[in-house]
């Protein structure tokens, strides 16, 4: 009989909307050969924590089963193990068994592992896969690589990442990573046939982990792969690098339903649906699904989902935690009368299966018929409406009135257009206008900025936008995004500036966008949208550019530096600058360094100007953003003749005025 593996899937601990699809698939791919599968993200100490806690506890049972129910007080045990706190062993009572010696030795010896990080012994997986997103996350990614290989000697590492840059991974590593798609049999052992990129998702490892994917109840998939285009900021082609114009999807679909049940919405992840030769047909595909234009959507009874998948011991791990989340939920809601949650409440007691630690799948399986009927009554069965997602985009390109009406035929939204060069400006307008035509009213786009483009281009594509919703009634969610090259410099950590940029305008950006929650929506409404979005990015190209050179301290709480007069020093004090000084002011103002300004230059106006930089965001805490209080503490530091007394421009100043004028700003 062939040996069960085990099986740990890693994703780093970085924030992410979508779930790790390359992981569920290979969940699906172990689970099929009968191994076991854990899935994890989160704090790496936590889940060693967590391991050598079962372990423990495992033991502890075996020394004296008698004294105490060990899960009961797991959380005692994991605190003990991390801390190795001796105040902690008195509440564990173990005073009250013959064999306390032997049950303190064995949480000293698992406290031990932790601490002298000899858990390897203890925790130990066949092999880990590791997955891997943007190039930017390269710490924590590191990390967690290098934390797999403390627990195996078989480490995988695959995805985005993974692909764009595996020299890299391989020489901090010493892993060489898989580059690209599992579309090929053996990939993942030499005497299997299964090609994993053509497995349907395993949903229920998402139920081991305490992280929330923002996008919930979803189908997730594809129904083409790659992109005809090679745009050079774009991983695709390294990814996915031959284009694919049809997947099939409806038998996976199928299977995701009839395992996990079904799923509002449907989001698909392909690269450029649109240059597929068999676009009429996806759409048909998509209909079959149930998503024609108005479906409607019933959530289904997700506790007999979850008992379902239990009795057919599809994830133990998974569902024991899926299932008490929903029980526990539903006592939380205010759905349940006083009386019924009463009953409720008690039941649950009884089975001790309201702490997590003491619930297993026999207490489950008991209390199930006692509870799916008060369960089932109190559901959400409202009626709630489907829509379908092309999230990465379709190309403006290639949309003609033939696919935008065939769009229509679905319930789509957003309909996400890029929007990522000025350079396509009259098809992005065309396209739009051909949505508005067919009655596709919500639309969304990502405004890449900080590659080849420069502020002026990015100001013009967002004012289209504006326009746009104005004129043709719509709503566009605009998302600036910022450019990170694909490797090289400025890759792992953010850092790049573009040829056309500097790190002051790319602060303002994302100063702007503090303030906006990251999204540019003025919608439809008239007056009032465009003037929303004059007020965030001016309005018009003088204004815009003046206020990526405003303090980001006045961009964020614009209205109450406004309020302050502070705005309007600041302005005056801006406009007023010589051209000569302007310009120095400028390039000071630009490497957004405001540290020492007395360091930076002697012009006195070039100085006043500068010290409207020196406010920063934590000098305001405490004032409640009170425009009054902000005006009486910074007004002193602005004004010129106390400016030039601190900076020792002016000779023979008098010394007591001098020591006064200093108090007043301290």
């Amino acid at each position: 009989m062939k040996k069960k593996r085990k099986i740990l899937l890693l994703e780093p601990n970085y924030q992410n909307k979508y779930p790790p699809i390359g992981l569920m698939k290979i969940a699906t791919y172990h689970r099929q050969l009968k191994d076991d599968v854990t899935f994890y993200k989160g704090d790496l100490s936590d889940f060693i924590i967590e391991k050598l806690s079962e372990h423990c506890i495992e033991k502890l049972y075996n020394i004296d089963s008698k004294i105490n129910n060990w899960e009961l007080n797991k959380s005692i045990i994991k605190k003990y193990i991390k801390t190795r706190y001796s105040g902690l062993l008195g509440e564990l009572k173990l005073d009250k068994s013959k064999y306390s010696f032997l049950l303190i030795n064995n949480l000293q010896s698992y406290s031990d592992y932790y601490r002298n990080k000899t858990y390897n012994s203890i925790v130990e997986y066949d092999r880990i896969y590791v997955t891997t997103l943007f190039t930017f996350y390269w710490d924590i990614t590191i990390k967690t690589i290098l934390f797999a290989k403390t627990l195996s000697n078989d480490v995988r590492v695959g995805g985005v990442m993974a692909s764009i840059i595996p020299k890299e991974i391989e020489d901090a590593t010493g892993i060489k990573p898989f580059v690209g798609l599992l579309d090929k049999p053996k990939l993942l052992d030499q005497n299997n046939e299964i090609v994993i990129d053509e497995l349907p998702l395993d949903y229920s490892i998402l139920y081991e982990v305490d992280y929330e994917y923002p996008t919930k109840s979803a189908y997730f998939t594809f129904m083409t792969k790659g992109c005809v285009r090679r745009c050079e900021f774009c991983a695709v082609p390294k990814i996915e690098p031959t284009y694919k114009p049809r997947i099939p999807t409806y038998d996976k679909f199928d299977f995701i339903k009839k395992k996990f049940g079904e799923q509002q919405n449907l989001l698909l992840m392909d690269n450029n649906i649109l240059a597929s030769r068999s676009f009429p047909e996806i759409i048909e595909e998509i209909k079959s699904m149930g998503f024609t234009k108005g479906a409607t959507f019933v959530e289904p009874n997700q506790l007999d989902i979850a008992i379902k998948r239990l009795k057919d011991r599809h994830n133990d791990r998974g569902y024991v935690k899926r299932t008490h989340y929903l029980i526990t939920e539903l006592l939380k809601s205010k759905k349940l009368n006083d009386k019924t949650k009463e009953e409720y409440h008690q039941i649950l007691v009884e089975n001790k299966l309201i702490d997590i630690n003491t619930v297993t799948k026999e207490s489950l399986f008991n209390v199930y018929p006692l509870i799916k009927d008060i369960y089932e009554k109190n559901i959400n069965k409202s009626k709630r409406n489907r829509y379908v997602d092309f999230n990465q985009g379709i190309d403006c390109r290639l949309v003609t009135e033939e696919k935008m009406k065939l769009l229509s035929e679905i319930p789509i939204r957003p309909l996400r257009i890029a929007f990522d060069s000025l350079e396509y400006k009259d098809k992005y307008i065309r396209a739009v206008e051909l949505a508005a035509k067919y009655n596709i009213k919500y639309l969304s786009n990502y405004i890449f900025y900080n590659f080849k483009d420069s502020p002026e281009d990015l100001y013009e594509r967002l004012n289209i936008n504006v326009d746009l919703c104005i004129n043709l009634g719509l709503e566009i969610y605009s998302f600036p995004m910022k450019y990170i090259p694909l490797s090289g410099f400025g890759s792992t950590d953010r850092s790049f500036i573009g040829d056309n940029w500097n790190t002051k305008f790319i602060r303002a950006i994302q100063c702007i966008l503090n303030v906006t929650k990251g999204v540019v929506a003025p919608g439809s409404r008239g007056k009032k949208g465009k003037s929303f979005f004059q007020k965030a990015f001016g309005k018009n190209l003088k204004e815009f550019k003046e206020i990526l050179y405003m303090p980001e301290t006045y961009i964020i709480y614009r209205f109450v530096f406004e309020d302050s007069g502070l705005t309007e020093q600041w302005i005056q004090d801006f406009r007023k600058l010589s051209k000569k000084d302007k310009k120095k002011a400028k390039i000071i103002i630009e490497k957004n360094d405001f540290k020492n300004i007395k360091s930076k230059t002697t012009e006195p106006e070039i100085l006043k100007l500068l010290q409207h930089y020196t406010i920063t965001r934590e000098s305001i805490e405490g004032l409640n953003l009170n425009s009054q209080k902000i005006r009486n503490k910074f007004e002193l530091m602005i004004k010129n003749d106390l400016f030039l007394d601190l900076t020792l421009t002016v000779d023979n100043e008098n010394s007591s005025d001098m020591e006064e004028s200093l108090a007043l700003v301290v």
